[in-house]
């Protein structure tokens, strides 16, 4: 890109944050009194939703379909969050960390941070690691249903915190949506544990599914460990190769927004073939795939995991 074409478009975005800024002092803080919650990605906003009910309005930054590792606010997000009540986010570097998009959106709006929360703050993190010895922090902490009950106590206390005049209202429905996660968490193990161990074996294209391997005794291969321009190279797909030779899964599962084709090429190598549909990772499904709510998410994800594992497509809980 060109000097000048760069200049223009980092003076529109500044002067679109000034604006928006600028507009804070005279936003409506509250549409009819129900609290304005800025969330960062798909999973978290629907669980602030569950949880908000009536009492709350959600703006969800990163659209579904989008990586939400590097995102660019829009207009509209930086609108939302001039006024916004409440700012919620991941953490674990899905957003980008302390140098990341997040961070910078609630720089430019000056954010109250009396009024920020990282919900996976209680999340004990783990690492990945390249074979060049690059480390960071798995951000995908909430496949796993038993981070999800965490994850959404740090939601209800968020409310709280915010807006303690329906303390009692977010008590009662975080209740109701931990109780439920509880229940999920709970047929994770029923399902994983009626599976021989040898047989526990599961690879699919990134390791993001690291925590709910460890939680719920999967071993876990993958062909890609940190999200780069590079996944899918000749090196990645040799290990991959060998992890599937050595543990022998019954099937590759691939996630909603990877590009197939490097799982194609295992697959096409060791004859070990590719479970059909699509399991999920960093994003709910689109609104009628079965996938479109946390909790769903979570019970699509067991069913077809289990389904793969197992070759038994019968399914009850």
């Amino acid at each position: 890109m060109k000097p000048v074409t760069q200049f223009l478009m980092s003076s529109i975005f500044l002067l679109t944050v000034m604006f928006q800024s600028c507009q804070s002092d005279e936003a409506t803080i509250h549409t009819d009194d129900k609290l304005k919650v800025l969330s960062s990605f798909s999973i978290l906003t629907e669980m602030v939703e569950a949880i908000g009910g009536d009492k709350v309005i959600v703006h969800n930054v990163v659209p579904i379909g989008t990586d939400p590792h590097e995102y660019q606010p829009r207009p509209n997000d930086i609108r939302f969050a001039s006024g916004a009540d409440l700012f919620v986010y991941n953490g674990l570097n899905l957003e980008g960390g302390e140098k990341g998009w997040f961070t910078k959106l609630l720089r430019s709006v000056k954010a109250d941070p009396n009024k920020i929360f990282k919900i996976a703050d209680q999340v004990t993190p783990l690492y990945l690691t390249e074979k060049d010895g690059s480390k960071e922090v798995n951000p995908h902490a909430f496949i796993s249903p038993h981070i999800g009950i965490i994850m959404a106590e740090a939601v209800r206390d968020a409310l709280k915190t915010v807006d303690p005049a329906h303390a009692g209202f977010y008590e009662e429905t975080a209740s109701e949506y931990i109780l439920k996660l509880t229940s999920i968490d709970k047929l994770y193990r029923q399902k994983f544990g009626q599976i021989p161990e040898a047989q526990r074996v599961f690879i699919a294209s990134e390791q993001a599914f690291q925590y709910l391997a460890k939680e719920y005794g999967l071993k876990e291969g993958f062909i890609w460990a940190i999200d780069t321009e590079e996944n899918g190279s000749p090196e990645q797909l040799m290990h991959a190769i060998e992890f599937v030779r050595t543990y022998k899964p019954a099937v590759l599962f691939v996630e909603s927004n990877v590009d197939t084709r490097p799982m194609k090429a295992i697959s096409n190598e060791t004859g070990v073939p590719i479970y059909s549909p699509a399991i999920f990772s960093d994003e709910l499904g689109r609104p009628g795939q079965g996938a479109d709510t946390y909790l769903k998410y979570l019970e699509y994800n067991l069913k077809h995991i289990y389904h793969g594992l197992t070759g038994n497509m019968e399914w009850s809980k």
